[in-house]
């Protein structure tokens, strides 16, 4: 089993490694035994700093899709074969449905729906090239399962990038390459806090939604599952999407606030004796 997760031997292109979900993800990838390409058009001095070597990065906007395959190709000449992709590059901007434009709806739409889909298919065409039966692993989000307001554009992208990934699982199949989504939820990044409105207000009721201790995920949370659908254990999921929510999708309603309080059936034992 522990090979089965191990990372030794792959190399990985992740995307939106700056900081964030991808900064965590490219640590936790580094340790698996993976060789990292780290991608962003932001710095990735930080980043390369906490993963050490062997490590590649690139500065390049991936909003840019008409040079997507070229840059896929000069990774590819680089690094040598590529056995896993993490698209996580994505961008969120809080907009009420009659502020967006089609200049604003276009630019998430590059990142997080163009961008993945065709970094996607010039990989996916080196893998078979190659002979590689890869990995592809798609950065989604809960808002791909339910709308938030506010969000219009990134809900769509995000709804736009689960059905690319079961396209793709379609496709890709026959190759021995896989291609699965992995949705955040509530996940402490920063990202939100330079949306406009009452934050404190918005996170004291998202908590509440989250049945797991009511609290925020790390980006660390997400490591597990990307792990798993990088490597040989999930040799056998494909088109699929693990969701790493706390459980905030399974509950309709925060009803628990309302419930009497939980009685224990059984004595409970203190923390350190669990």
């Amino acid at each position: 089993m522990t090979e089965a997760f191990s990372m030794e031997g792959r190399t990985v292109l992740l995307t939106g490694a700056a900081r964030g979900i991808g900064a965590a993800l490219a640590v936790g990838l580094a340790r698996a035994g993976a060789r990292l390409c780290l991608v962003d058009s932001a710095p990735l001095e930080e980043t390369r700093e906490a993963v050490g070597e062997p490590c590649r990065t690139y500065r390049f906007d991936l909003a840019d899709t008409g040079r997507i395959a070229g840059f896929v190709d000069r990774v590819r000449a680089e690094a040598g074969p590529l056995h896993v992709l993490v698209n996580n590059a994505g961008i969120a901007r809080m907009q009420r449905f009659n502020e967006i434009t089609p200049e604003s709806w276009r630019a998430v739409f590059a990142v997080n729906t163009d961008a993945a889909f065709f970094t996607a298919q010039r990989v996916a065409e080196h893998m078979i090239a190659d002979g590689i039966e890869g990995r592809i692993v798609q950065i989604s989000s809960k808002n791909a399962a339910v709308a938030e307001a506010g969000l219009a554009h990134y809900n769509a992208s995000k709804a736009a990038v689960e059905l690319i990934t079961k396209s793709l699982a379609c496709e890709l199949g026959v190759h021995g390459i896989t291609c699965n989504a992995v949705a955040p939820g509530m996940i402490e990044t920063g990202i939100a806090e330079a949306f406009p409105g009452d934050l404190e207000g918005l996170f004291a009721a998202w908590r509440e939604r989250i049945p797991l201790r009511q609290e925020f995920g790390t980006p660390e949370d997400l490591l597990g599952a990307v792990l798993f659908l990088s490597g040989a254990a999930s040799r056998y999921v494909t088109g699929t999407t693990i969701t790493v929510d706390g459980g905030a999708l399974a509950d309709q309603l925060p009803r628990l606030r309302y419930l009497p309080p939980y009685r224990a059936g059984l004595p409970e034992k203190p923390r350190g004796d669990r």
